[in-house]
């Protein structure tokens, strides 16, 4: 594992965990965007997607959007696909297909970060979103990786409260926040988002980290590739900066 200069800090498998707040946020693209800096940066990068929901056999799928948008040197895997756009444990039952366990996310992402330096696995939906009915989530999958949780959080209104309360459920099952990331941040903010910017790393106790532009998703991968690294903070391999992020906006 590559843990030189301006590498994403990562847990002792080489996994950094991509959740967010709620869904439609921005994760892809923001997932997208740090597999498009570390390979920049020379990195080997693979992308695990553990549930894959509302996407029917043969469609592309977040994965594959990822391949698309960071490269197709990126290694990508999908372990379940179900396809009513539901909870993975909702989507599984309905459909009549065996639901993903945290073991074999655990698994699967530690056999690739055997062969990877980084390994980014994307979430479905929040963090405390069911796997199974046994209520297993991918904040248990975290855990048994000891990997870090990169929370993906909107711009506007409302998200103060949501990501208070996905910090608040990392601290309670002792995993480590990595920083929050605005997955789509729009053009022209209103006074919400701009307050956000302050407001969002003092709710929740972790650093502010990125903001990814609104629209980011539709760029021709070659643009989208060049501008990744200025979204995001040294931590994730970038050179964006809060704090002239905040001058600019707040």
């Amino acid at each position: 594992m590559d843990t030189g200069t301006g590498a994403v800090p990562v847990g002792p498998a080489g996994v950094v965990v991509v959740s967010g707040t709620g869904t439609e946020i921005g994760k892809t693209v923001v997932t997208s965007a740090i597999a498009a800096a570390a390979v920049a940066a020379g990195r080997s990068v693979a992308v695990l997607k553990p549930a894959q929901t509302g996407v029917a056999p043969g469609e592309p799928g977040d994965a594959a959007e990822v391949a698309r948008l960071a490269g197709a040197g990126v290694t990508t895997l999908e372990l379940a696909r179900y396809p009513e756009p539901l909870a993975p444990d909702t989507a599984a039952r309905r459909s009549g297909l065996a639901p993903v366990t945290p073991a074999e996310v655990a698994e699967a992402a530690e056999k690739l970060a055997a062969e990877h330096d980084l390994v980014l696995v994307e979430g479905a939906g929040g963090l405390l979103v069911r796997f199974d009915a046994a209520g297993h989530t991918l904040a248990d999958a975290a855990r048994l990786l000891g990997a870090p949780v990169l929370v993906v959080a909107p711009a506007g209104l409302g998200t103060l409260n949501s990501a208070a309360l996905t910090a608040e459920a990392l601290r309670a099952r002792e995993l480590t926040g990595l920083g929050i990331v605005v997955g789509s941040w729009p053009g022209a903010p209103d006074l919400a988002s701009r307050c956000n910017l302050a407001d969002l790393p003092a709710v929740s106790g972790l650093p502010l980290i990125g903001a990814v532009p609104q629209g980011s998703g539709s760029l021709d991968p070659a643009s989208f590739r060049t501008a990744a690294p200025s979204w995001l903070a040294p931590a994730l391999g970038g050179g964006w900066s809060a704090e002239r992020f905040l001058r600019a906006w707040a």
